[in-house]
């Protein structure tokens, strides 16, 4: 397995994709950003209302949102950080598309999350989706801050 690091993230209003890029500075690791082939508008993500796209998402637990390209060569990477706002408790959708397109067997995963009470649930799910990798215990960073977290895991 490499020792190359990758950073994937999911960022629907930006704080994500801001600490994906300190996390990745930090580690020197490639970047991919996961994307949805439909773009979410500010609709879509109002949780607020019942029938947004990203409601009706999270209460169908088989919703797997379409990725707007391929994966990146998943074989280059030994340590994969994989981040996200938390959405009802866990992590959106389209994570779980991310994970379940590719193969993380025997891969270090970590997970972080941006927003949200916590992160427990999300890494339940994150395990339960991708039983085959070798999950760290993840961490919410809400703030600048996670690139001394991130250095620790990699040099450990």
């Amino acid at each position: 397995m490499s020792g190359r690091i990758l950073v994937a993230w999911f960022s629907a209003g930006g704080a994500t994709a801001r600490v994906a890029r300190e996390l990745a500075e930090a580690v020197g690791a490639d970047r991919y950003e996961i994307r949805p082939a439909q773009p979410y508008t500010a609709a879509d993500l109002d949780w607020t209302d019942r029938n947004s796209r990203s409601t009706r998402e999270m209460q169908d637990p088989s919703c797997r949102p379409a990725l707007s390209g391929p994966l990146p060569d998943l074989g280059l990477y030994g340590t994969v950080f994989v981040g996200f706002p938390v959405w009802w408790g866990v992590e959106p959708r389209i994570v779980d598309t991310f994970l379940e397109s590719g193969d993380f067997s025997g891969k270090r995963m970590v997970p972080f999350a941006t927003s949200g009470g916590g992160i427990a649930g999300a890494e339940k799910s994150l395990r339960e989706h991708c039983p085959a990798a070798r999950w760290e215990r993840g961490r919410l960073l809400r703030a600048p801050g996670g690139a001394e977290w991130a250095r620790q895991l990699c040099r450990g």
